[in-house]
């Protein structure tokens, strides 16, 4: 921060400036002055926020930081103060806890708000790269999981970080998983089919997570790697018009247990569902689900179940969104050379899923996917594109088809 050295006001200025501090006033420094894409502090009586940041919007970063007058005074409630590393004690969104915002459209006056220092690291809208690149297929290290779905910081329980505390390959009642060939890092599906973020996608499978020119490829419709298994209370989620079979095969999941950023109100991710079970077996109790299941779970979810249609019908053959294969709406190009026949066989588009989170919180997902009720006519989840939103606003669960995916 560029140091300001400013004359020694007149007795009667001096006078004046202790008054209005007295009276809580201050007429230097703040945050959400007009112009900056803040509503501007309100009066007493108006509201209780003091006129600080709304929770998750773009801070103001350390040029807005007010006089400190005592550093190891908490005044925003981030739960840092300045003396802990706090470079804006005026401005909730800015504290070491928060994630780097770097905006760059418009906000609700129609300007871009000014570039802010909201991790208080000393550089700017210094946003961390992706950190997938040169993974291999077969990398069963489940923090690399974690990365290859652009999960890239990484935190403990000591620090006051945000990031992944730990990460864990899984069944789907949560206990360990062995090695296999179910789970795959993959720099694409097929020739058609490209990551969303960085350098790799994750890829989770009831039979093989592999290409037909990979080692380990199935090269049938049916691959069993794990057997029986035991599904998470509440699941399979029910779907009344095709009630699935209570009994799960080959499950296999991802779990991470995430500290979210001071900042953010949300999190999204991206994910595609491809099954061998179109369209012969559409509607029966023996239909394959993909489950992302947060604790603690959010508002609207099912037993903590993220991601759904509209009608509340979880990820399988039965989904909304599932259009693409041969006479869909999106064809059948994205399964070429993936092992799933473009003739007879499908899948869904890539579709994202929003979720609500409160700055700070610590959560866990686990990403799973499951044969119901038999071990035949596997699937296929591809999870990619993880992101903390940290821009303000109001975060609803929602899964929608991907805007512009890649």
């Amino acid at each position: 921060m560029t140091e300001r050295r400013l004359a020694p006001p007149a007795p009667g200025v001096a006078a004046l400036a202790a008054l209005l501090v007295a009276l809580g006033c201050s007429a230097v420094g703040g945050s959400g002055g007009a112009g900056d894409g803040r509503e501007p502090p309100g009066t007493a009586g108006e509201d209780d926020s003091g006129g600080l940041d709304e929770p998750g919007g773009p801070g103001s970063g350390s040029d807005g930081a007010g006089p400190v007058t005592d550093p190891n005074a908490d005044s925003d409630g981030d739960g840092f103060t300045p003396a802990g590393g706090d470079c804006n004690d005026a401005d909730g969104n800015v504290n070491p806890g928060a994630i780097e915002v770097e905006v760059t459209e418009p906000d609700a006056s129609g300007q871009i708000p000014a570039p802010a220092d909201e991790d208080c690291d000393g550089a700017i809208d210094n946003v961390a790269p992706p950190c997938d690149d040169g993974l291999s297929l077969e990398d069963f290290d489940p923090a690399n999981g974690a990365r290859a779905i652009d999960l890239c910081a990484f935190a403990s329980r000591e620090d006051v970080r945000w990031g992944v505390l730990s990460a864990r390959y899984v069944r789907g009642d949560g206990s360990p998983a062995a090695r296999s060939p179910a789970v795959g890092l993959f720099d694409g599906f097929g020739p058609n089919v490209r990551v969303q973020g960085g350098a790799r996608l994750l890829a989770l499978s009831t039979g093989r997570a592999r290409l037909p020119d990979h080692p380990d490829a199935c090269w049938s419709e049916s691959c069993s790697s794990y057997g029986a298994g035991a599904a998470p209370p509440g699941f399979p989620q029910d779907n009344p018009d095709c009630p699935p079979s209570d009994f799960i095969n080959d499950d296999i999941g991802l779990e991470v247990v995430l500290r979210a950023p001071r900042n953010a109100t949300g999190y999204e991710f991206l994910f595609k569902f491809y099954t061998y079970e179109y369209p012969e077996w559409v509607c029966e109790d023996f239909n394959d689900q993909f489950v992302a299941l947060a604790t603690p779970a959010p508002p609207g979810s099912y037993s903590g179940n993220l991601s759904f249609d509209g009608e509340g019908r979880p990820v399988s053959v039965n989904i909304a969104f599932f259009d693409v294969c041969d006479g869909c709406p999106l064809g059948s190009g994205e399964l070429v050379g993936t092992g799933f026949s473009p003739r007879h066989d499908g899948g869904t588009r890539w579709l994202k899923t929003r979720a609500p989170v409160r700055g700070g919180e610590e959560i866990s997902l686990r990403f799973i996917l499951f044969d119901t009720g038999d071990d035949r006519f596997d699937s296929t989840a591809l999870i990619d594109g993880f992101r903390w939103i940290a821009t303000g606003g109001t975060v609803s669960l929602e899964t929608a088809p991907a805007v512009e995916p890649r």
